[in-house]
C-alpha cells in the first residue's frame, strides 16, 4: 500500500538520521526539523518553549520534574487543553507560575518577554500556535540575545517526525538515553500497524474526518494532508476529503458529504467537562473523562444536521477521538485506535487502551485518566435511524 511504503520509507530516513545525529553529537551540533544545523549551548537549564503543549514530550525526558528547567511558554495548554494541563500542573505546581510568553497564537509571542527570561534554548514547533521558522525576525532577535533555537515537530508531519524530535530534544536536554527508549518503543508500536496493512489488497473504508466538532455552526470541517489525517493514512483508512481539500485541512460542502457518504465517520474531540453544558455540540474526551459522559457527547454531536442522516452514524459506525493525539509524541496509539476501527478483524488482538497505559506508565510522571476514544453505542445509533 501507498501509505505503507511511505511510512517504511520514513523509518529508514529515521535510521539514517540517528547515525547522522550520533556522529553530530561528538561536535556539539544537531540538525533540527526546520533543517537548521545548530551548535547546542554549554548549558541547557533554562529552557523556553514555543508551545505549553510540549511538556508531555519534555516529561518524557524529565520525568522526576518537567518543570524544573523551564523559563517561559505560552498559554495554549491550559487554554485548549486544561484537563490535560491539570494534570501536570497538580503534580508539578511550579508550572503555574512559569512565565508565560504569550497566548495561544503565534502573533501573541512576546519577543522581548522571551529574551528577558534568559533562556540558554528555545524549543519551538515548525507550525502551531508558536513562533515558526517563518517569523525570522524573532529568530534573528533570539539569535542576536546568544538563544539557541531548535525547531521539533509533532504536528505537521507527525509520524515522520515525533522519534526524530524526541532525539533533537533528548540531545538538546542531554537526556539521549531516554529519548531512544521512547523512540524504540514508539517505532515499535508504529510497525504493530504497518505492517499487518502491508499484506492487505484492497483499500480501506472511506472516511470522513470531521475536525473539532462542534466549534462551529457550519459543516464540515475536515483534515486532509497533514495533522490528523497522516494518522488516518497510517490507519488505512480512505479519507474523503483526499483531492477535495488540499491543505493540511480545510472544509467540506454538506452536499459532498451527503452525495458520497463515507464508510465511516470520526469526529475529533475537542469538549472538556467544564464546557460540556455551555458547548454541548462538542465531543468531550480527554483526562478527567469518564465513558458515559464521552459516549453521551458523541451521541449529541451527530444528531447535527447533515450528519444525522451519514449511513455511517445511522448504522453504528461512528466514533470520535481526542483531538490533541494531532499534537503529541503519543499519536501512534491514536493510528492504533483508528486501525482498530477500520480494519476490526486484521487488529482484533491489538489493543490501544494498553498501548496508551504502557506509555503513561513508562514515560510519564502522571498517571493515565480518562477516555481518548469512544464509539456510538448501538442504542444512539438506532435512535438517528
Amino acid at each position: 500500500m501507498k501509505n505503507t511504503r511511505r511510512l517504511m520509507l520514513a523509518g529508514l530516513g529515521l535510521a539514517w538520521s540517528l547515525l547522522a545525529g550520533q556522529a553530530q553529537a561528538a561536535d556539539g551540533l544537531v540538525t533540527d526539523l526546520a533543517a537548521r544545523t545548530v551548535r547546542l549551548p554549554a548549558s541547557s537549564e533554562r529552557i523556553l518553549l514555543g508551545e505549553g503543549r510540549l511538556i508531555p514530550a519534555l516529561a518524557i525526558l524529565e520525568r522526576e520534574d518537567v518543570s524544573r528547567r523551564i523559563v517561559g511558554m505560552p498559554g495554549d495548554f491550559e487554554q485548549l487543553d486544561p484537563a490535560g494541563y491539570a494534570q501536570y500542573a497538580q503534580r508539578f505546581p511550579r508550572l503555574r507560575t512559569v512565565a508565560r510568553t504569550g497566548r495561544t497564537t503565534a502573533e501573541s509571542f512576546s519577543v522581548e518577554k522571551a529574551i528577558a527570561l534568559k533562556p540558554d534554548v528555545a524549543i519551538f514547533g515548525l507550525e502551531g500556535h508558536g513562533p515558526s521558522p517563518n517569523d525570522r525576525e524573532t529568530l534573528a532577535r533570539l539569535s542576536a540575545a546568544g538563544i539557541v533555537v531548535v525547531f521539533v515537530d509533532f504536528r505537521k508531519e507527525p509520524l515522520q517526525n515525533t522519534a526524530r524530535s524526541m532525539e533533537i530534544m533528548g540531545r538538546v536536554l542531554r537526556r539521549d538515553k531516554e529519548a531512544a527508549a521512547f523512540v524504540a518503543e514508539y517505532t515499535a508500536q508504529l510497525a504493530r500497524v504497518t505492517r499487518k496493512l502491508a499484506t492487505l489488497k484492497t483499500p480501506g473504508p472511506t472516511v470522513f474526518l470531521e475536525n473539532r466538532v462542534g466549534l462551529g455552526e457550519e459543516c464540515c470541517a475536515t483534515m486532509s494532508n497533514g495533522l490528523m489525517g497522516r494518522l488516518l493514512d497510517a490507519a488505512g483508512g480512505v479519507n474523503m476529503a483526499k483531492g477535495l481539500v488540499p491543505g493540511a485541512f480545510g472544509m467540506l460542502s454538506l452536499e459532498q458529504l451527503v452525495s458520497r457518504p463515507p464508510d465511516v465517520y470520526i469526529g475529533t474531540a475537542i469538549g472538556s467537562p467544564e464546557t460540556a453544558a455551555r458547548m454541548p455540540m462538542r465531543i468531550v474526551l480527554g483526562a478527567g473523562v469518564d465513558a458515559k459522559t464521552a459516549q453521551d457527547s458523541l451521541a449529541r454531536a451527530v444528531q447535527r444536521k447533515g450528519i444525522a442522516t451519514l449511513p455511517a452514524v445511522r448504522q453504528g459506525r461512528a466514533h470520535a477521538v481526542w483531538h490533541h493525539f494531532y499534537n503529541s509524541p503519543f499519536n501512534v496509539v491514536a493510528v492504533q485506535v483508528l486501525a482498530k476501527w477500520l480494519h476490526p478483524e486484521l487488529f482484533r488482538d491489538l489493543e490501544p487502551q494498553q498501548t496508551l497505559a504502557m506509555f503513561y506508565q513508562r514515560f510519564q510522571p502522571v498517571p493515565l485518566s480518562g477516555q481518548y476514544w469512544t464509539t456510538l453505542a448501538p442504542a444512539a445509533a438506532t435512535a438517528s435511524r
